[in-house]
């Protein structure tokens, strides 16, 4: 009686759970028993193991999105939905306008522009396995690099029938990557007719979004088989568009803006005059002349005895450019997909499946029209750093040739008048999967295999438009004699600002179309046996056990003014690599007692890069009663590192706060930076040109793994005193503890905390200081900052998760789910003891960890109509002022050391109305925010003045779709 009361207990929660985002899993082919029924339950594949196994409530904790919450969601996009998700961190998606802001990230694989990615347990979009069907998906290309990360854009929703979420380390059942968890998207499968869905939704400032799809389905006695094609299409959003994302730091104007600007900046000093005096060239730069263009000036005048004489000023703060209106808020997108599938019975155990997908994305991001950085205070580390202007050069108003190794820091000028720089983007992702699976028996046991190849291949351009060639820039700004002897040159004038722009034929000899394309492919071969072993009791002892070999190809092609240094833009090397990986892992379960279930599981790893390593898992599943389970797991995982960080090699734009004298803040620096500042070099008075400080960065060919260690404890509890009350028809709580510690964790060193460190010790000598060199007026020059196996990160926390739903009512049916994240801690320690400042509560870097994010989703059903409540909670986060780009912020003034990002409450409204008018035809209206909640302002974030990884876009998001099968 008690295995039946068990059961009875685990169909239950089966049966009703499951569409109520419990912590359990169904598989794809499992068929519940008949209603009532306490018999066998049929065997189902759970996310976490390859074990088919009877018991709802698993060892491992998974969460589950089916079709239905899905649909509440009012998203139309993967990524977009497992973002919402309580246990998600940031990660890129549409609200990332990346290209041309910052340059290449030190993980070697790209900017990834209009790609979406999910991060579970604030690890890192690289530690969290993406599955389709239970098979691994290719890694992004976006035309930037080689990623180690999946896009989810390449996945249309329309495809999904359901997604299941292991909140746990999987290493020893899935190989490298679930270190945070696994992400597993189910397909649709079994679907007989047609089904239209059209979708349309727009903000209260723009960003229109059409969705639109086509799903035809049948099946016969031997054969299944569904069709999709997938149209989605999402409009622009400007950052102009909304007053907290129009300059670069919110309420400063232009003071954290760019020293590029449209009237000119020129630093540099007149050889001929007295070094002590006005213009003169002293070693520290104090008396040369640093001054701008006026306003409305026509034709330059220069009075080298008073810098702001004739028809310029001296530059400060307030001639700098405000770039942010040019950026956006919401990048846009297209994307088309068809997708195939088809299952036949082969014989009576033996089964075939083919599957097929195409995914195209174009999409597209801004920015501010290139400004051209000319002079050795340029930073750049390449070309532009070396160029001279000639004295012949006709617009040149000194009089003399502004030497680099002499008399010459820098020039600045943005020719607005060019027009923003584009980055369009063209993806193609094809996939293409084959297998068998069937059963036999041998005596009185019965077993399951299945066998499996995919391919995959993700190739990507990017077009970057109105950029320039600093060769040519150089060649212009240099002789006008040794000018006039190549083909097209014309002299360059960037002295006259805005009231002589450059000419056409100018623009057309420093402008140029750069190409950047990039592709990985991915083949899979994979063998698995599962089944039963022996008895114990009552109950059978089950395995699985199977082999995979994957081939990894990657290969990044930038532009070859790129690979030349000749770009304006930021330089990147070519990648072309490959590797392979051969696999090999047995996983058991045991019902040791008729309460208690063991589980353990073992995979040896062989990499073509830097050899074999072997984990392990093990968990176990206790009920000791009717309404509670009680499980547990620890498990050992690894990443091994991807092809871009082994051979990645870029620039990266970090956004730097230089403690000797921040852009808007000249120096005095704080007493204890003084020390070292003034060994760097730094003048008293020195101020940082720009928050952008170009780094070297890229991957190392000697990197190793990354080892973690990981386990849960959790409770399931289903009173059966909640049932079939008149207030209830069922209750259950959930509540799961999850630790993560990784070693040896791949990264860059915090280049910020890096130089504070850096100064504090006295700003040479130390090792701390290796990266860090100053050229003239104290600018930093460009770093170095190269990947290794510099860390260890280490988070725990807590998962809460309650479902109810009540007996019918006369009025209707009502139901409620909650899902809570309570992270307790988040520490990122580099080998140097240098403690990152990414942790829980604090915003830094454009991503935050809340200590509580919480979803509640509420239902009134009644008939054909529903109703859905959703809420949405972010706890307060606070921002270090001493991170924020400019003095004097708003939030930070008057010495306060932290910006405190209120905690944020969304609520999403959705009505339905199911058979309105016609038989099977869904009328969905709905509201994102509702009240137009806007994001906290954020004063270190990149850009748009908030974290785009962690709150929603300002102002509702109203929708409508139709849904009509026949």
């Amino acid at each position: 009686m008690r295995a039946m009361r068990r059961q009875s207990l685990t169909r239950a929660i089966q049966l009703s759970l499951l569409l109520t985002l419990p912590g359990l899993a169904a598989a794809q082919d499992a068929t519940p028993a008949p209603q009532g029924s306490a018999t066998t339950l049929d065997t189902v594949t759970v996310t976490g193991s390859r074990i088919k196994q009877t018991n709802a409530v698993t060892a491992q904790p998974v969460f589950v999105l089916d079709k239905a919450k899905i649909d509440q969601t009012g998203l139309q996009t993967v990524g977009d939905l497992l973002q919402q998700m309580t246990s998600s961190g940031k990660a890129l998606n549409a609200k990332f306008n990346s290209s041309g802001n910052f340059g290449y990230p030190p993980d070697g694989g790209g900017i990834g522009a209009g790609s979406a990615q999910v991060d579970l347990r604030n690890l890192g979009s690289q530690r969290t396995l993406v599955l389709v069907d239970g098979v691994r998906w290719v890694n992004e290309s976006s035309a930037s690099g080689v990623s180690g990360s999946a896009d989810l854009n390449t996945i249309p929703l329309a495809i999904v029938e359901r997604v299941e979420v292991l909140e746990d380390g999987a290493s020893a059942i899935y190989g490298s990557d679930a270190i945070a968890g696994v992400i597993n998207i189910i397909t649709r499968r079994n679907f007989d007719g047609a089904e239209v869905h059209a979708y349309y939704g727009e903000y209260e400032d723009g960003g229109d979004t059409t969705e639109a799809s086509l799903t035809l389905g049948g099946s016969g006695d031997r054969w299944s088989a569904v069709f999709t094609a997938s149209y989605f299409e999402q409009q622009e959003i400007s950052s102009g568009s909304w007053e907290q994302s129009r300059y670069p730091t919110p309420g400063t104007g232009v003071r954290g803006g760019s020293s590029g600007i449209p009237q000119g900046r020129f630093f540099f000093c007149d050889p001929t005059r007295p070094t002590t005096g006005v213009g003169g060239c002293d070693d520290d730069t104090e008396n040369w002349y640093d001054i701008t263009l006026n306003n409305g000036t026509t034709t330059p005048v220069f009075d080298p005895n008073n810098p702001n004489g004739g028809t310029y000023n001296s530059f400060d703060g307030s001639d700098r450019f405000n770039f942010a209106p040019y950026n956006l808020l919401l990048t846009p997108q297209k994307r088309k997909a068809i997708f195939a599938s088809v299952y036949y019975d082969v014989t009576e155990n033996t089964r075939l499946h083919v599957k097929g997908l195409y995914n195209n994305r174009t999409s597209t991001n801004q920015a501010a029209p290139e400004p051209i950085f000319v002079g050795p205070g340029a930073g750049t580390g390449g070309i532009a750093d070396t160029i001279s202007i000639h004295a012949d050069n006709p617009y040149n108003p000194f009089g003399y040739t502004l030497d680099a190794n002499s008399n010459f820091l820098v020039a600045t000028r943005r020719p607005v008048e060019v027009g923003p720089r584009i980055f369009n983007q063209d993806v193609d992702t094809l996939y293409f999967n084959v297998g068998l699976d069937g059963t036999f028996t041998l005596g009185t046991s019965s077993f399951g295999w299945d066998f499996n190849y995919a391919h995959a291949d993700n190739k990507a351009t990017q077009e970057f438009l109105n950029g320039y060639n600093v060769a040519k820039m150089k060649l212009a700004l240099g002789d006008p004699a040794v000018c006039a002897q190549v083909a097209g040159c014309v002299p360059l004038d960037i002295f006259g600002g805005q009231g002589r722009p450059m000419t056409q034929a100018m623009i057309d000899y420093i402008r140029t179309r750069q190409i950047d394309s990039s592709e990985q492919v991915l083949d899979l071969y994979s063998a698995n046996v599962t089944g039963d072993m022996f008895n114990i009791g009552d109950r059978t002892a089950g395995f699985a056990t199977g082999v995979e070999h994957r081939r990894y190809r990657g290969d990044f092609n930038p532009d070859p003014l790129r690979q030349s240094g000749e770009s304006q833009d930021s330089f990147a090397a070519p990648v072309s690599a490959s590797y392979d990986v051969d696999e090999v892992y047995a996983e058991f379960q045991f019902p040791v007692l008729s309460t208690l279930d063991l589980q353990a599981a073992i995979r040896y790893s062989d990499y073509s890069t830097f050899g074999s390593t072997t984990t392990g898992k093990a968990g176990f599943r206790w009920q000791p009663i009717e309404d509670i389970v009680v499980r547990g797991t620890y498990s050992q995982g690894f990443r091994a590192p991807n092809l871009g960080e082994l051979y990645g090699l870029t620039q990266f734009g970090a956004t730097l706060v230089d403690p000797c004298g921040s852009t808007g803040s000249p120096g005095p620096a704080d007493p204890s930076f003084a020390a070292g500042c003034a060994a760097q070099g730094a003048p008293p008075n020195f101020e940082q040109a720009n928050t952008q400080i170009t780094t070297f960065t890229g991957g190392n060919p000697d990197l190793q793994p990354e080892e973690s260690d990981s386990y849960t404890f959790g409770v399931v509890y289903a009173p059966s005193w909640a049932s079939g009350l008149d207030w209830s028809q069922r209750l259950d709580f959930e509540v799961s503890y999850y630790h993560h510690k990784i070693d040896d964790a791949i990264q860059a060193r915090d280049i910020q905390a890096l130089l504070e460190t850096c100064l504090r010790e006295g700003g040479v000598g130390s090792v701390n200081c290796t990266p860090f060199t100053r050229g003239a007026g104290g600018n930093l020059n460009p770093p170095e900052n190269f990947l290794d196996n510099l860390g260890r990160i280490e988070t725990d926390g807590v998962d809460f998760k309650v479902n109810w739903s009540s007996t019918d009512f006369s009025w209707g049916r009502l139901s409620a789910s909650l899902q809570s994240t309570y992270v307790n801690d988040y520490e990122a320690v580099d080998v140097d003891g240098n403690k990152s400042q990414r942790e829980v509560g604090i915003e830094v870097n454009d991503s935050a960890i809340p200590e509580w994010q919480t979803n509640l989703q509420t239902n009134w059903t009644m008939g054909q109509f529903n109703v859905g409540w959703t809420v949405r909670y972010i706890s307060s986060v606070d921002e270090l002022c001493s991170n924020v780009p400019v003095s004097e912020a708003p939030g930070c003034m008057g010495g306060v050391e932290t910006n405190k990002l209120g905690s944020t409450t969304y609520h999403d409204l959705q009505f339905n109305w199911d058979n309105a008018m016609v038989d099977k035809l869904k009328l969905t209206v709905g509201v994102n925010n509702v009240f137009g909640k806007e994001p906290p302002v954020c004063l270190t974030c990149s850009l748009n003045g908030y974290d785009a990884g962690t709150y929603d876009l300002p102002g509702a998001f109203w929708y409508v779709s139709a849904d009509y099968r026949f």
